[in-house]
């Protein structure tokens, strides 16, 4: 064991500027990698948060609601409110429906906005009661739109999804061309750490021919070159998780969180998830390109 670790880091010493090389591209596809980890996990929090609970929203009339069903002045009155459930829990379309009371919306404002200096000119008064409504298909929203936008007491009807479909579609996008720009770059280091190890072997192909005619094991023999590798991309991977957690603590914990906070952000149990995910691709990329690599020189 003394004698491949000593092999080891010689080889690491001999092919010091190449190795280096491999760490670089390393730390930045792993990095590429790890942050397309972290935005598939941010789209489905955002969609658990905002997409896949609630469909629609049908948002009543308060006093100073402007629209063709509000009487000026005056809000939603009870009447109203019951007959706007009605329709709603008889349409066969509907799963679900909750209604969120004034001083419910009140509480969820002051809890997200607690440290808002905006919360001092509201009041509960101000707020919009609403219906909550999950479809059992929510490709089949337009006939539940239809059948309360024009109900007395309707101030609006909003289908989230008309607004969110478009971001998340963007973000799709985002995370994909990401993960595929890594996966490029996780290539390019595939190859230099083949051509790395390639011309490591290259230098002692004498030495590893004798080894082979005396009996070493190709593990015997492989063993160091997987250690070189093993080392450049585990020392990539380090440096990409070192960059995760700092994208994590300085970027959406410092920043994104108090600026957005009625979004459900990513947290560190996503950013490990994202570390086991890198490092695991990193111990990859480091053994395959080797056992490529020496398969020539192993022969007899």
């Amino acid at each position: 064991m003394r004698h491949t670790l000593r092999e080891a880091w010689s080889g690491l010493r001999r092919n010091l500027s190449m190795t280096l090389a491999v760490i670089v591209t390393m730390w930045v596809s792993l990095t590429l990698f790890g942050g397309g980890l972290l935005g598939a996990q941010q789209v489905e929090l955002l969609k658990g948060r905002w997409y896949d609970k609630i469909e629609i929203s049908v948002f009543l009339c308060v006093d100073d609601s402007k629209g063709s069903n509000c009487e000026p002045g005056q809000g939603a009155t009870e009447a109203q409110r019951q007959a706007i459930r009605t329709v709603l829990e008889t349409n066969p379309e509907v799963a679900t429906v909750y209604y969120e009371n004034k001083a419910e919306v009140w509480s969820d404002f002051q809890r997200v906005y607690k440290d808002s200096p905006v919360l001092a000119d509201m009041t509960a008064d101000m707020m919009q009661d609403n219906f909550r409504v999950k479809l059992k298909n929510p490709e089949q929203y337009e006939g539940v739109v239809s059948a309360v936008a024009g109900l007395s007491g309707v101030q609006a009807v909003q289908d989230l999804r008309q607004y969110l479909n478009p971001l998340f579609e963007w973000l799709n996008v985002a995370k994909w061309t990401t993960i595929g720009l890594s996966l490029l770059l996780l290539l390019a280091a595939a190859l230099q750490i083949a051509t790395t190890i390639r011309m490591a072997a290259f230098s002692r192909r004498r030495e590893l021919g004798i080894m082979r005619l005396v009996g070493a094991s190709n593990w015997y023999i492989m063993l160091p070159f997987l250690l070189e590798s093993l080392v450049a991309a585990l020392g990539g991977a380090l440096f990409a998780c070192a960059s995760l957690a700092a994208l994590q603590k300085f970027l959406i914990i410092d920043k994104a969180q108090p600026s957005l906070k009625s979004v459900e952000w990513i947290g560190w149990s996503h950013v490990g998830v994202a570390m086991l995910g890198v490092i695991a691709v990193g111990v990859v990329l480091s053994i395959v390109p080797t056992l490529i690599a020496t398969r020539k020189y192993l022969r007899v």
